[in-house]
């Protein structure tokens, strides 16, 4: 087995850690012991480009309980939880390749080692694994059933690659899924995002003016979890229908240049390039503190920051003080990357257990319909989301009720009225 990770030593913290939070991932585990049983998956290879977590060792292990051969590789240079990696290769013998704060070009070099199996199913967190499939390795194509997608990111790239006709493969978006972006992209990252500030500052939010740029499902969580523990926030957006909502729901909302003044803690949430820039940085108050938890470590301008700098000293683990040239101090957290992976240990298992669920369910499909798909994005099939939801809230001791045959008939017809 092929792997290339930080200490092998490692994998004993690792085991203990995957351990605690399976124990908060029913609806996987539950996959797993279906999957262990009917080994759907049974010499199939599958890649996949994720964060390396916990939560994503317990869906490495599902697939691998199905019969699948998995190899993965990071999806971001700075989340890779090294002691998970080794635990996966010593305990589970599932080639890993990544280590935590690798750089670009072992980045790349790591996605290509996981793509040297010759994958029938990629499944991705931010879409690297197919835009290299395509730009570089189109010799792999043959072999492909289709690919699931994560995130928001990434489904955007797809989206665009399918809109210009160069998609090759079909692709599932679990990012899409309502078991995905309405628990995950909002409870997960509004509880991981402002848990990896305060790690990485110790700052109290109460009485702060935090600005959260970007009110799709992500922000929104952002800005819950702010509002929650006593921020101040504003909304930032471009979208009239999210900034209205913004309203409604009883933020301040304002152009970015206006927030620039005031804020002290900024949170890009956008999927966007150059979100805060020059313009922003000049405007800043001192000791202002940028975070991003969007996918990709471009929706800061860091270049621009640089140039505006004089000074650049590592303040506290995860912290960057850059000192303008007019004395001011901008705190940059985690290099501009994911804040809520590279200084906290990203979303709870109890929300990723339904994201992944989607994920392991969603790779299924592929298999089952291999011959029937098109070269383009799918939604996740609304029966497998429903019974992802069904068996949360089983797992979570909730009843709900059930439609009367009457009330069905009542819905599905159109001669009543008055």
């Amino acid at each position: 087995m092929k792997y290339d990770i930080k200490d092998i030593k490692l994998a004993e913290k690792g085991r203990l850690r995957i351990e605690w939070a399976k124990e908060y991932m029913p609806v996987l585990s539950f996959t797993e012991k279906r999957f262990k049983k009917e080994k759907p998956f049974k010499g199939i290879h599958i890649s996949g480009c994720l964060h390396i977590t916990t939560e994503t060792a317990s869906l490495a292990t599902c697939l691998a309980a199905g019969g699948a051969n998995v190899l993965l590789c990071a999806s971001n240079p700075l989340s890779t939880q090294d002691d998970v990696a080794s635990s996966l290769v010593k305990h589970h013998k599932i080639g890993v390749f990544a280590k935590n704060g690798e750089s670009r070009s072992s980045y790349y070099k790591h996605i290509n080692m996981a793509l040297d199996q010759k994958p029938n199913i990629t499944v991705d967190d931010g879409a690297d694994l197919v835009s290299t499939i395509h730009s570089k390795r189109r010799n792999l194509l043959k072999d492909i059933i289709g690919g699931t997608e994560e995130t928001t990111t990434g489904i955007i790239r797809l989206r665009n690659l399918e809109k210009k006709g160069k998609l090759m493969y079909p692709i599932i978006a679990v990012n899409d899924a309502d078991t995905k972006h309405l628990f995950d992209n909002r409870y997960g990252t509004g509880q991981s995002t402002i848990d990896g500030i305060i790690r990485a500052t110790n700052r109290l939010i109460a009485g702060s003016s935090f600005v959260v740029c970007g009110y799709g499902w992500c922000g929104r969580g952002v800005a819950m979890r702010a509002r929650g523990m006593g921020g101040n926030v504003t909304i930032c957006e471009v979208d009239p229908l999210r900034a209205l909502e913004a309203v409604m729901d009883g933020y301040r909302v304002s152009s970015l240049l206006e927030a620039a003044k005031y804020g002290d803690i900024f949170v890009t949430a956008t999927g966007d390039i150059s979100i805060l820039d020059r313009e922003h940085f000049a405007l800043m108050k001192d000791g202002a503190i940028l975070a991003n938890t969007g996918h990709f470590n471009v929706e800061i301008h860091i270049k621009a920051l640089k140039k505006m700098s004089k000074r650049i000293r590592k303040i506290r683990d995860f912290v960057e003080e850059y000192t303008l040239r007019n004395g001011k101090r901008i705190n940059l957290l985690a290099s501009g990357r994911l804040v809520n992976l590279a200084a906290a240990e990203g979303h709870p298992a109890h929300v990723m257990d339904m994201s992944f669920a989607n994920q392991a369910l969603a790779c299924l499909f592929l298999v089952n319909n291999r011959k029937k798909l098109d070269r383009r994005v799918y939604g996740v099939p609304q029966e497998i989301d429903k019974e992802i939801a069904r068996l949360k809230l089983k797992s979570m001791g909730i009843r709900i009720d059930r439609l009367t045959p009457e009330q069905k008939e009542y819905l599905s017809s159109w001669e009543a009225g008055t």
